[in-house]
Formats: C-alpha cells, sequence, structure tokens
C-alpha cells in the first residue's frame, strides 16, 4: 500500500507548494480531538495502541531535532492573533509514528470482544520484532530523515519528513509491511488505514471561526514555510517501541512492553 521511494518523494513535496497550501487551508477542520471545557480547549478522551519512536522526552539521541520543533511550534502559534485557532501539543510528546494500529472506536470495540486484546496484541507485536530482529543484517546502518516543511491536514499542522536515502526509506517501509501482512495481527483487527506520510504533529485546530480568513492565513503558512526551508534538521530513527495513548497529549508504555532497536 505505501508508494514507491520515487513516488513519495513526489507526493510530499507537491504538498510543501504555495498552492497546496491554499486548497489545504480551505478544507481545514476543528479537530474533536481536543475540546472546550470550562472555556479551555482540552485533549478529549482518544485511546489506542500505536508504534513510535521514543517521545521527545525520552529521546535524548534526537534532542537538537526536537528541540528546533519546539522553535518551529512557536512560529505556528504566532501566525494568529487567535489563541483558540491552534490548539499545540506538548514538546514532550513530539514523536514519529511508524505504524498506527488501532484508536478510538475500533480500540473500544476491540476490548469489549475481547477482554485479553491488550496481552494479545502486546504478544503479537513481540513476536514481529523478534522475527524482524533476527533478519536484520548487522551492523546496521543508520537510518536518518529529514525535515522537509511544513505540512497542513484537515485538522492538524505537523512537519513533514523524507528519508536521507532509498535506503532509509525502503528500511521504515518493510517494517511496516512487518507490521501489516502479519496474520496474528490481522486477526486482532489491525489494519493499514493510510499511505505513509512521515510528519510529527506539532499542533491541532481548534475553533475556526466564521470569519476567519483562509487565504490570509494560507499565505501565512507558505511564508513561514520558505524560511523553514534554509534548514532540514535530521531526525535519527534509532527504535520503536509499543505505546499505549488515552488522549493525543501522552504516550506512554510498561518496561516490559514491545520495542525493537534498528
Amino acid at each position: 500500500m505505501d508508494d514507491n521511494y520515487q513516488t513519495y518523494l513526489n507526493r510530499v513535496a507537491k504538498m510543501m507548494l504555495p498552492e497546496a497550501y491554499k486548497n489545504q487551508v480551505e478544507h481545514i477542520q476543528t479537530s474533536s480531538k481536543f475540546q472546550p471545557y470550562s472555556g479551555i480547549r482540552k485533549a478529549a478522551p482518544f485511546p489506542g495502541y500505536t508504534l513510535i519512536t521514543p517521545p521527545a522526552a525520552e529521546d535524548t539521541q534526537n534532542s537538537a531535532f526536537y528541540q528546533q520543533l519546539e522553535v518551529y511550534q512557536n512560529q505556528l502559534l504566532q501566525l494568529t492573533g487567535d489563541s483558540e485557532l491552534i490548539v499545540p501539543l506538548p514538546p514532550a510528546s513530539f514523536h514519529l509514528t511508524l505504524a498506527d494500529l488501532i484508536w478510538d472506536s475500533a480500540y473500544y470495540h476491540a476490548c469489549e470482544e475481547n477482554p485479553q486484546f491488550p496481552e494479545e496484541l502486546q504478544l503479537c507485536i513481540q513476536d514481529i520484532f523478534s522475527q524482524y530482529q533476527s533478519s536484520l543484517n548487522k551492523p546496521v546502518q543508520p537510518i536518518a530523515w529529514q525535515m522537509l516543511g511544513l505540512v497542513v491536514m484537515p485538522r492538524a499542522l505537523g512537519v513533514c519528513l523524507v528519508p536521507k536515502d532509498e535506503r532509509c526509506y525502503e528500511e521504515i517501509v518493510q517494517f511496516r509491511r512487518q507490521i501489516y501482512q502479519n496474520p496474528q495481527l490481522m486477526a486482532l483487527g489491525i489494519e493499514q488505514h493510510y499511505h505513509l506520510t512521515a510528519h510529527i504533529t506539532l499542533a491541532y485546530f481548534g475553533e475556526i471561526p466564521p470569519e476567519f480568513d483562509r487565504k490570509k492565513f494560507g499565505q501565512k503558512i507558505a511564508e513561514l514555510n520558505q524560511q523553514w526551508l534554509a534548514d532540514s534538521p535530521e531526525l535519527m530513527i534509532q527504535r520503536v517501541e509499543l505505546r499505549k495513548f488515552d488522549d493525543m497529549t501522552n504516550y506512554y508504555r510498561q518496561t516490559d512492553w514491545p520495542s525493537l532497536d534498528f
């Protein structure tokens, strides 16, 4: 389902064009993942499991990369004087998702149908990781991706990543295939919903007022991205972990949960 290397590069590059920002901003919507509580927009319940790189607070190897993303996040927040429009994520939670697993209604349904679902999911991921680890040829070369630019999604803002070379891309695509084509995992209701578009979410859209000037906002987005193009910070993908989340602000795990070092 994922693109080949060149198709991926072409597709994400088009997402960074000024005309693309203009079109994307026309379709932005309020995210249901954040709801107003007593006048303050806070994270709403949205539970599930995912396979991600360690969150920024725990990823000391990429601390410089995440410090730069925090700078970018602050610049995003300054694009508009409306504090309700852009809802920032905690910088400590920044991460790269390597494979979405299950969330929200599908997660609730799986747990209702099978009370042992969390344990079975963990065992299955552990088996996949063990098989994948044994197939790796040592020494493994570093997997490096770098920031391409700002990405506007229907309900969120983030930075898009591109691989440093084709090998770095194929490493991640092959890993995703091991996940999504595993029969045991499929039997648990896990399936691939999206093509890989490597990104790190920085913020979600909150309240979008009726008089919101989308054209002006699109222009500001394009101008900000031009500033960012002068710098392409690099993320080293060294580890992937099974993490649970209750909402979009915190991703946690027990010490004995599956992890894989690339």
